[in-house]
């Protein structure tokens, strides 16, 4: 950091909007949004209870907000960020403790990003047979509905039935075997003796 530097003591208190050219330490509590053109120290005994937006950060103290470095953002051993983190540079060491999204490399490349990606979600017309797999929808790959062959009379085949029950609700509703009377039973074998008397 340079000569000129803002130090926010470990007894001093802050409750609102800090802003300004020069490089900033803070060593005690600020409850407010930090925006400087330095850069910011969040020492390991300070709090920030806002974002901070600076050319550089480095933090070992504690941070509820979102950090914004236009070069670059330190998170120290015993930093613990509670927000998103966005610079072109970011390192955190080990013992340092993050809530949040991270996002480094450029603003605009980020956001031209997002925005490709924005783009290759939406649904484009198709013109061939043949699909991108980023632009696949729900319905292309759901299975084509078949519409439930007729019921016969009578057992089913062992293979049909095995196929049904693969098939579990697609199938459609599933049915009861139809009931075997007794009284066929033994009307056909009764036509059988007769036959061969």
């Amino acid at each position: 950091m340079a000569a000129n530097v803002t130090v926010i003591g470990r007894t001093t208190r802050v409750r609102g909007r800090v802003t300004g050219s020069v490089d900033l330490e803070v060593q005690g509590f600020v409850e407010g949004d930090i925006a400087v053109g330095g850069d910011v120290t969040v020492d390991s005994p300070g709090i920030v209870g806002a974002g901070i937006r600076a050319r550089r950060l480095v933090v070992r103290g504690a941070v509820k907000g979102d950090l914004v470095g236009d070069e670059s953002i330190l998170l120290e051993s015993g930093a613990r960020v509670v927000g998103d983190v966005r610079a072109p540079r970011v390192a955190i060491a080990q013992g340092a403790l993050v809530r949040g999204y991270v996002q480094t490399g450029d603003g605009d490349a980020a956001s031209a990003r997002a925005a490709r990606v924005q783009a290759a979600a939406r649904p484009a017309p198709m013109q061939s047979a043949v699909r991108p797999a980023h632009v696949v929808s729900a319905a292309a790959v759901a299975p084509p509905k078949v519409a439930p062959a007729p019921a016969k009379i009578g057992r089913p085949e062992p293979s049909a039935a095995r196929g049904a029950a693969a098939a579990g609700s697609n199938a459609g509703p599933r049915r009861p075997p139809p009931p075997v009377v007794p009284a066929l039973r033994s009307a056909k074998g009764q036509i059988a003796k007769k036959k061969e008397r």
